[in-house]
């Protein structure tokens, strides 16, 4: 089993009015350690673009333990929770660390891979499985559309909203 780490200072610009590592600031630390997981493995942008392919996360969720400030050193983990067999499904778990080892927050992050062209799941190239395998334990789960089907929230079209009366795109002054 192996275990990714990429190091992050926290700046000023990445926290919010209470003044702590903000929100949108984890989902873009997990991303940028997925993207630094995947150069550092030969599947960066060159690659993905030469392959055709190009990952999307369809859910992702946090538990947050203790807050991290400003100017402090965290570390963001990468590890395979959940792989298809043909690795086309992946779930990596994100866990943000203090430098002390103190854990700050977990998160866990649902994917598939695209065809960039057809924009359509698809089987990543066997580099790709290669790497996930690596970084897969005996706790890896086996992953199948059905867990797809299983996120917790599905779509819910509505009327347009230009159809229904409601859209308006500033008030009117006799409404106040």
């Amino acid at each position: 089993m192996s275990v990714y780490h990429y190091k992050f200072e926290v700046r000023w610009s990445d926290i919010d009015a209470n003044k702590h590592l903000a929100n949108s600031s984890y989902v873009q630390y997990c991303a940028q350690t997925r993207m630094a997981f995947m150069n550092t493995h030969k599947m960066g942008l060159k690659e993905l673009s030469r392959w055709g392919i190009g990952p999307v996360i369809l859910h992702e969720r946090y538990s947050f333990f203790k807050e991290i400030f400003a100017d402090q050193t965290v570390y963001v983990s990468l590890e395979i929770a959940g792989m298809s067999e043909d690795a086309s499904i992946y779930q990596f778990i994100h866990k943000f660390y203090l430098p002390d080892g103190t854990h700050c927050a977990t998160s866990e992050a649902t994917g598939i891979w695209i065809d960039m062209m057809l924009r359509k799941t698809t089987t990543p190239p066997e580099e790709i499985e290669e790497v996930m395998k690596e970084f897969s334990t005996e706790n890896t789960k086996i992953l199948t559309r059905e867990d797809l089907r299983d996120l917790p929230f599905k779509p819910e079209n509505v009327e347009a909203f230009h159809k229904r009366g409601t859209f308006t795109w500033k008030k009117d002054k006799e409404e106040n």
